[in-house]
């Protein structure tokens, strides 16, 4: 229970920043990837915070050729996500992103765990609300290979990560090694694409919102795969992301379709809530 309130609300935070960053991309304040450095750079902070504070630091050093495999799917992660939060629907964003579930559930089957019934129903469930989205023109296919990409490549990310925090690391520890690795990337790509310096952006008043909403929510989020399952932590992630996509779309976007979106969330968090019982 603990683990789905950190998620559930975590997320929230994490849709703050989402919508807040696509709205100045989109009104060309700041580029994709200094929309990117700056959440990841409070994360950090918080992190450190947190590691001093709770004396938290802990590292195994049999943990790094997994780390750097971590590392490496988590750059390809950013890169995708960064993508699809500014070009695809905010709606489209948190309805495909569901399928990860089904993914890690697959997952745990070739590791030898078989699946329930009311899993293979709750899967159905949510493939036939996504075609029902499909046919009826719920779903917008800008930014979908990104989205797809990011969906599948979450599978690969979030197991590492969960097996390196039960395993391996303290949650502090594991954010504290990787993210200045992905702070590098995303300032190269920053001084690359946009000629932008990041650092110059991190106290401005109409950034310090949306940085800290992403740096809150994903402290949350990463210590919620500490009290449950990933498969469980991510359907009460990827729910609250449909309900709180379709809210932002709907009103900062305009995106159409609300009511057949609707329909389809509740048939997915139906089919959620059999994947996870």
């Amino acid at each position: 229970m603990i683990g789905i309130l950190l998620t559930t609300i975590g997320t929230f935070f994490d849709e703050i920043s989402s919508t807040a960053g696509k709205w100045n991309i989109n009104h060309r304040k700041e580029s994709l990837y200094t929309f990117g450095f700056l959440n990841l750079f409070w994360a950090l902070l918080f992190f450190i915070i947190l590691a001093i504070v709770r004396q938290s630091f802990v590292f195994d050093v049999a943990s790094v050729p997994l780390t750097i495999l971590f590392i490496i799917a988590e750059i390809a992660q950013i890169f995708s996500t960064l993508h699809a939060i500014v070009i695809a629907e905010r709606s489209t964003w948190g309805f495909l992103q569901v399928l990860t579930i089904p993914s890690l559930l697959l997952v745990d089957t070739l590791l030898g765990y078989q699946l329930t019934l009311d899993s293979l129903i709750g899967i159905s469930i949510i493939i036939i609300s996504l075609l029902f989205l499909f046919i009826n023109h719920g779903l917008n296919s800008r930014g979908m290979g990104y989205i797809l990409f990011s969906t599948f490549n979450a599978v690969l990310t979030l197991s590492l990560y969960k097996y390196l925090i039960t395993n391996y690391n303290s949650v502090e520890a594991q954010q504290i090694v990787s993210i200045p690795f992905f702070l590098i990337f995303l300032f190269i790509m920053a001084r690359w694409k946009s000629q932008e310096n990041p650092f110059k952006f991190l106290f401005k008043k109409e950034f310090i919102v949306q940085s800290f909403s992403k740096g809150i929510g994903g402290m949350l989020i990463s210590f919620g795969y500490l009290y449950a399952p990933a498969s469980v932590i991510s359907s009460a992630r990827r729910g609250t992301a449909i309900m709180a996509a379709i809210i932002t779309g709907n009103t900062y976007f305009h995106e159409k379709h609300i009511v057949i979106k609707l329909l389809a969330f509740v048939g997915i968090i139906s089919g959620l809530i059999l994947l996870v019982v």
